[in-house]
């Protein structure tokens, strides 16, 4: 039974692999991440056309300022740039001597600052999550290299900062649930600390994250295909739940876009499209909205 507080709109693309993030930009374009490596650019009209990278099944998406994507190989545990034109550049693959593991997302802060979480090192990383196993980092991409920013998560996923840049927060996948960490004014973090239910409910998987313009905070959920948001407060309330995954399987990641940010997109592993929805509220604008 799909229960909730937002209308389906739809589905846009086909043939999709792995579309696991989904960035919605200000003209219209989704781009979208591709188990062939690369990513998927979806028109208004639905028109797709795959953009080729190095690096395998690409997870996570970021776009930089200067129209490049910054792109998360899980698989190779490298990081790209993927230039307008075509062209691709490792930018990481190791630290401090190390290959990196699982890189699973790529996101910018709103000073321009490029942040990368790796949900674990070990393999199959599948046991990171049966096992919480707290190996996951988070790194910030310096100009003399990746910094260590935080360490010790249970399958580290998704992360936004707030508006403010008060707190940085990150999906604890393995967890279930959503933390935060107070942002310095040095531009380090502090102590992680649980936001919302710890967990979500139990046996959750969370994963996704996005802020709408009031200041809530949404999560995807995998075992329940279920989105969920999170007041200010912590006070969690359930949108949309389709356990019997008749509309979602797996909804992995949140992207508001559209004229207006109310048309909420839903990137899976599981489907070969994505999932379009209609909110009441619109979606917080990140730096590529404006």
């Amino acid at each position: 039974m799909i229960t909730g507080a937002l209308i389906p709109a739809g589905r846009i693309g086909e043939a999709l692999r792995r579309p696991e993030c989904v960035l919605a930009m200000a003209d219209g374009v989704l781009v979208v991440s591709d188990g062939r490596g690369g990513v998927m650019r979806i028109t208004a009209d639905g028109s797709c056309v795959h953009v080729p990278c190095p690096g395998g099944a690409t997870n996570g998406v970021a776009q930089d300022r200067d129209g490049s994507l910054i792109l998360a190989g899980i698989d190779t545990g490298t990081v790209h740039r993927l230039r307008p034109d075509g062209t691709a550049t490792l930018l990481l693959d190791q630290y401090e001597g190390e290959t990196l593991g699982a890189v699973n997302f790529v996101h910018f802060d709103p000073t321009g600052g490029l942040w990368i979480t790796v949900s674990t090192r070990i393999v199959p990383r599948s046991r990171a999550i049966a096992s919480a196993i707290p190996d996951g980092f988070l790194l910030k991409l310096a100009p003399s290299g990746p910094r260590l920013m935080a360490t010790g998560f249970c399958f580290a996923n998704e992360i936004r900062f707030d508006p403010a840049m008060q707190y940085l927060y990150l999906a604890e996948s393995a967890l279930g649930h959503v933390v935060r960490l107070p942002i310095r004014p040095d531009g380090t973090v502090g102590a992680a600390q649980p936001f919302g239910p710890d967990p979500l409910f139990s046996g959750a998987i969370v994963d996704g994250l996005a802020f709408d313009v009031e200041g809530g905070l949404w999560v995807s959920e995998v075992t329940r295909n279920a989105i969920y948001r999170i007041d200010r407060d912590g006070t969690a309330h359930c949108l949309f739940e389709d356990a019997e995954a008749k509309l979602v399987d797996f909804p992995a990641s949140i992207a508001f876009g559209g004229a207006d940010r109310k048309t909420v997109f839903i990137g899976s592993i599981r489907r070969d499209h994505v999932v379009q929805f209609r909110s009441l509220v619109a979606g917080a604008p990140l730096w590529h909205h404006r």
